[in-house]
């Protein structure tokens, strides 16, 4: 992997991060206290991770030519401990959450993550031997 890959995979991750982070600020008071109702907040949040996790995941697979699923594998694992260590850094501290807490409210969704890039992985993985069987038979 070069040093443009391992910076896309770290970049990439800390996006998935900071950007669900930058849109939450807004739906706080400066106390802490949520400003709209907490689950249109959480799944506000949600979505919106989901969505631009899927589209990083995507970008990030145009650079992929093998290995599909074990890239997928690679970025899932980096990307979800790379939120996990930014929420302990960040938000545990601004929150006040013990851990046991977070990860029951927060944390356990990040395993989102590895889920659809290890599905996307499989799913181009298929593609390609399709592709290539298609190709072999014709």
């Amino acid at each position: 992997m070069s040093m443009t890959e391992y910076a896309k995979l770290i970049g990439f991750g800390i996006l998935t991060w900071l950007l669900p982070f930058l849109l939450a600020i807004p739906l706080y008071s400066r106390e802490g206290e949520p400003l709209h109702d907490i689950f249109l907040i959480k799944s506000v949040l949600l979505v919106f991770s989901a969505a631009l996790g899927t589209f990083l995941i995507l970008i990030y697979f145009r650079g992929v030519h093998a290995r599909f699923v074990r890239e997928g594998a690679l970025l899932g694992g980096v990307w979800l401990l790379i939120n996990w260590v930014l929420d302990a850094v960040v938000l545990l501290p601004l929150s006040g959450m013990d851990a046991g807490t977070y990860m029951a409210q927060i944390g356990l969704r990040y395993l989102t993550i590895p889920i659809i890039a290890v599905g996307i992985g499989y799913g181009i993985e298929e593609a390609v031997r399709g592709a290539t069987g298609r190709r072999a038979g014709a």
